[in-house]
């Protein structure tokens, strides 16, 4: 193999520069060796075509066991960034152990099962929308995230998991924590004890009264054709749901307005088109403005190549998102731009290879009935400040910002009002 020695590039915890830091990355070539806060090294792939080979790529797996750093102790066991990586489900396993952990979810979290989550869907997003001035302060100005996108997809997921009501609210505290880039170990170390004891104390719950609920269904297949999840096991693939399911549709949400509210033109486009241009939308803003900057992580089971860089086995990819969706190399020159009439609509948003996300249809379904109805319910919705004030959310993973401050305008009444 070659001995190309690739660049070395702290990454902002902050995510103020989400894209521009992107760019830069691309700059310095498709491989690239990053600092993490923590002194904690991995490489990035910001090639989209490369990145994409590697997630199909068999050599490279999924399993944290085999990071060699944190084998030999490199890593600390209260570095607050591991949560998202050490994980006993089926996203932190490969091959069989893979295959074992995710059938049980493929077998209740079917497309099915979410799209008759659609009528729940649409009676609670026309609730908070009707809801929403009531949380409008004395200059009329609304925080959207607060109000709208943050509680909307909370409620749909955990309605949809089995967990209690009076939780939800602790649940979010708890996913804030873990892809916060400023918690610190003892922070880190709470969380994950806390998240076990309510996670033990739900599964209590569904085996002395099963619900119709994806808690109760997994447990009631849990252990046909002889695979059997433990309750760690199981709690990870829950936790992860919730995680995912909660945090990548509060983006998705938040940047798609966000991003229609800064581009008029393309909003104008959707109020002029059919109902599937909504679908467009979506799909321009999980590429243009990916939810998930950054993944963790990936793991070479022996030596490989890419792109004239030896990566070692064992030693850890992180996928960087916003760099691939935003590469000329794949989308052209105009890669930047947010374009809903764009012919190239596909991305690496959730994910690739055996470890895709099996969370899109939810993320899709929920943000296909929260945007339109949105739009149709405030006609005159607009920022109340100018977008170089809005705040990114401080994660290495997460990107979004931290409010959206909006003016929601006159409300256009249905007949149910």
């Amino acid at each position: 193999m070659t001995a190309t020695t690739p660049p070395l590039v702290h990454i902002d915890p902050s995510g103020a520069d989400r894209h521009g830091e992107a760019a830069r990355l691309r700059e310095l070539g498709p491989v690239v060796r990053a600092v993490l806060p923590g002194d904690v090294e991995m490489w990035m792939v910001t090639d989209y075509a490369l990145l994409a080979d590697l997630a199909a790529d068999p050599r490279v797996g999924r399993d944290w066991r085999n990071w060699g750093a944190l084998r030999r102790g490199e890593v600390p066991e209260d570095w607050p960034l591991l949560s998202m990586i050490r994980l006993n489900n089926a996203m932190a396993r490969d091959g069989l152990e893979h295959r074992r952990l995710r059938k049980p979810l493929t077998r209740t979290f079917t497309r099915a099962r979410v799209e008759r989550q659609r009528p729940r869907i649409e009676e609670i997003v026309t609730g908070m929308l009707a809801d929403l001035p009531r949380h409008a302060g004395p200059d009329g100005v609304v925080d959207l995230r607060l109000h709208y996108a943050y509680p909307f997809p909370m409620q749909v997921i955990c309605e949809l998991i089995g967990v209690p009501e009076a939780w939800w609210p602790r649940f979010r505290e708890l996913i804030n924590t873990v892809i916060r880039a400023d918690t610190t170990a003892e922070e880190y170390l709470s969380t994950q004890q806390e998240r076990h004891e309510r996670w033990q104390e739900l599964f209590a719950m569904k085996r002395a009264a099963p619900a119709d609920d994806l808690t109760s269904a997994m447990m009631a297949v849990n252990g046909e054709d002889g695979d059997t999840l433990t309750d760690d096991e199981l709690e990870d693939t829950l936790w992860m749901l919730i995680g995912a399911g909660h945090e990548t549709s509060i983006s998705l949400i938040v940047n798609a307005t966000r991003a229609l509210l800064t581009h008029p033109d393309q909003l104008a486009l959707v109020r002029g088109g059919d109902a599937g241009t909504w679908s467009r939308v979506i799909e321009e803003t999980l590429r243009w403005d990916a939810p998930v900057g950054n993944f963790p992580a990936r793991f070479p089971t022996e030596d490989i190549e890419v792109a004239g860089v030896r990566i070692a086995e064992g030693e850890a990819i992180l996928a960087p998102w916003s760099a691939v969706n935003r590469d000329p190399a794949r989308y052209g020159r105009d890669a930047d731009r947010f374009d809903i009439t764009r012919a190239d609509q596909r991305h690496l948003a959730f994910g690739g290879g055996p470890h895709v996300c099996i969370g899109p249809a939810l993320a899709r379904m929920e943000a296909a009935v929260a945007l339109p109805a949105l739009f149709e319910r405030y006609p005159d919705l607009g920022l109340a400040v100018d977008p170089a004030e809005l705040t990114a959310v401080p994660s290495i993973f997460s990107n979004s910002v931290t409010s959206l401050p909006v003016r929601l305008g006159a409300p256009r009444l249905s007949t149910a009002d």
